[in-house]
């Protein structure tokens, strides 16, 4: 047979692609559990910056991640429609995964539409919280965020102070807003003015927003307002109107409740 011909360059081609993906494909399996490890460290440390354990300058090694992670932070699984912890033998918190959550049938649900302010269709039934304490005593609230942008599906972690109203920080892990503009939200000269914002007016209604331009002295409930980002409207606003979800009876707001005729929150908090 002719080197050249049609039937030995199809079978050629056609070894090689199954070469290929044999490969790939071996390559993905071998390189998961590393994956899921790595994945699981980079969750650990976004949640250990928004517990204010660490500093993005000031990084420990990820050795030392898992370590930091147990001896500062308590992990809760809470059902959303209670506010209620899960007790572990009935959902290992270990494993819950609130993205394939919220694709099950049983541990996922449809949001009414009038509710989906956060344009994110369904969610899980629960969520993992995490408590940072400080002597015993609860020092700050870390709560898992996501919601649409204008390109993305925003992930990130809102952290109140033991209050349960006040805003430590906010950070974001995962996203894909147009870098310069929507990318902002990552930026941490923004992310400083939701430091001290109140989420919850004094009827105990989430009250914070982001707005268009820049709060100032003469603005109006300035404490509940956080500035815009410049040619980043949608973004911005998705950032505003998942806030407000997640601290509304669909998401936290029972939890926050349940910590609060517990007794478990204080009054003030550290701006």
């Amino acid at each position: 047979m002719r080197n050249d011909s049609i039937f030995k360059t199809l079978f050629v081609a056609l070894t090689v692609c199954i070469i290929c993906s044999v490969v790939v494909s071996t390559t993905a399996v071998l390189l998961k559990p590393t994956q899921d490890e790595q994945k699981a460290i980079y969750e650990k440390k976004n949640i250990l910056l928004a517990a204010g354990i660490v500093t993005a300058d000031e990084m420990p090694a990820d050795s030392e991640i898992d370590g930091l992670f147990e001896n500062n932070v308590e992990e809760q699984l809470i059902e959303f429609a209670t506010g209620e912890s899960v007790p572990a033998d009935k959902i290992d918190p270990a494993t819950f995964d609130a993205r394939k959550a919220a694709k099950d049938a049983t541990l996922g649900e449809q949001i009414p539409a009038e509710a989906d302010v956060a344009k994110i269709r369904r969610m899980a039934k629960y969520s993992k919280v995490y408590l940072k304490k400080t002597d015993g005593k609860l020092d700050r609230i870390v709560l898992p965020v996501y919601g649409k942008g204008l390109w993305s599906t925003m992930y990130g972690f809102l952290a109140l102070d033991a209050d349960g109203k006040t805003v430590r920080s906010i950070s974001f892990y995962e996203d894909g807003e147009t870098p310069g503009l929507g990318g902002e939200i990552n930026n941490p000269n923004w992310q400083e003015k939701w430091i001290g914002k109140l989420a919850f007016n004094e009827q105990g209604e989430p009250s914070l927003e982001v707005i268009k331009g820049n709060v100032t002295d003469s603005t109006p409930n300035a404490q509940y307002k956080v500035d815009g980002i410049s040619g980043a409207t949608i973004t911005a606003r998705g950032v505003g109107d998942m806030i407000k979800f997640w601290l509304g009876d669909q998401g936290y707001g029972p939890y926050l409740d349940k910590l609060r005729a517990g007794g478990k929150l204080r009054e003030g908090g550290q701006s």
